[in-house]
């Protein structure tokens, strides 16, 4: 090589303000809260882009899992969610969480559980004697997981003598699969409370004990039949239907969203953007474009679209063959997760690409 060429190659490195692949950040499993073990994943490493918060997975309870896009402006809506939790369940700062399934952390956010000063931990193995060890040794205050699992590595331990190791006190937190009714009588001589936790990874908590955690939640008539609503978060449908009770939850007497006997939704809704806040069409579409893909959810903008409103305006179009008429959600309060997107999308137009070998030209 040329004298030239070993000097040039010497300057463009000392002054290069982009990152070799050892300087760029890392986020780790520890990063985002959910270094334990798991018997269904494998860890893989990825780029991840920066406008995102973190990424995840839906469960897989009833489809091939997918993933899930997590945007630094969805973050503050999952704190508050998860601030009603710790309330409604009686946590305190301090208090000492058993996650049984590591992923389920991802649906409050890391952040979410720091700023409500939950310390967390996993089990060894994503194994019914490692529950028991962990439970039997560690007495932790809240334990957080599925509710059939609980149930049964809890009969095992009774049934092996060790009920005498068990803590004290302890609340039962359920979630990632419908309620088992059965773990309520298992665990009631112990006098431990049970919660119903009920949402998603693409949205976070949505209700305990059949009480809504977010503002934005709203319930749209469902095809399943009389008594029965859909889940609408921020102006979008879940796929989720479940019954309306007065009679109650079966955690809470004044629960009325009976989420262990959820079934989904068909048909389902279509998404129309009928008026935004914004002022460009692109943008919009942009963000429906966006929302289909990290959330799978389906968003289509009217051709008169009304923009530069006051608020977000969304219609619910039921499925095809039914003449009902759309149902409408009008923010701003009932389209917050709708427009937390949005603005998540205009920030990313507002930034240009950091990566200078990234450049789209004709």
């Amino acid at each position: 090589m040329s004298e030239a060429f070993e000097r040039y190659a010497a300057v463009a490195d000392a002054f290069s303000t982009v990152p070799t692949l050892a300087e760029m950040p890392r986020r780790t499993l520890a990063d985002k809260g959910i270094a334990g073990p798991t018997a269904a994943h494998v860890i893989e490493e990825v780029h991840t882009p920066f406008n995102l918060a973190y990424l995840t997975f839906t469960t897989g309870s009833s489809a091939f899992q997918n993933i899930v896009g997590v945007a630094h402006t969805e973050i503050e809506a999952r704190c508050d969610a998860t601030r009603r939790v710790m309330e409604a369940i009686g946590a305190k700062p301090g208090d000492r969480m058993l996650v049984t399934y590591p992923p389920l952390v991802n649906v409050f956010s890391r952040t979410a559980l720091e700023r409500c000063g939950i310390d967390w931990s996993f089990l060894d193995r994503s194994s019914r004697g490692a529950f028991i060890t962990a439970f039997c040794r560690n007495r932790p205050d809240i334990v957080l997981g599925e509710s059939s699992f609980i149930r049964a590595s809890i009969g095992e331990a009774e049934s092996l003598g060790l009920a005498g190791d068990f803590p004290e006190r302890c609340r039962i937190v359920v979630a990632g699969s419908p309620l088992d009714l059965d773990l309520l009588t298992r665990v009631e001589r112990f006098g431990w409370p049970v919660h119903d936790l009920y949402g998603c990874q693409e949205f976070g908590w949505l209700t305990l004990d059949g009480h809504p955690l977010r503002d934005d939640l709203s319930l749209a008539p469902s095809p399943v039949g009389e008594g029965w609503a859909e889940m609408v978060v921020g102006g979008l449908p879940m796929g989720d239907s479940f019954p309306i009770s007065e009679t109650g939850h079966a955690c809470s007497p004044t629960g009325r969203i009976i989420s262990y006997r959820r079934r989904r939704t068909h048909p389902e809704y279509e998404v129309v953007v009928r008026v935004t806040t914004l002022a460009s069409r692109e943008t919009i579409e942009r963000a429906a474009r966006t929302i289909l893909r990290i959330k799978g959810r389906v968003v289509k903008v009217d051709p008169a679209l009304e923009t530069s409103a006051p608020a977000t305006v969304l219609h619910l179009v039921p499925g095809i063959g039914d003449r009902t008429e759309p149902f409408e959600i009008r923010g701003p309060v009932a389209t917050r997760a709708f427009d937390d997107l949005v603005r998540a999308q205009a920030e990313v137009q507002a930034t240009s690409k950091t990566d200078p070998t990234w450049v789209k030209t004709r």
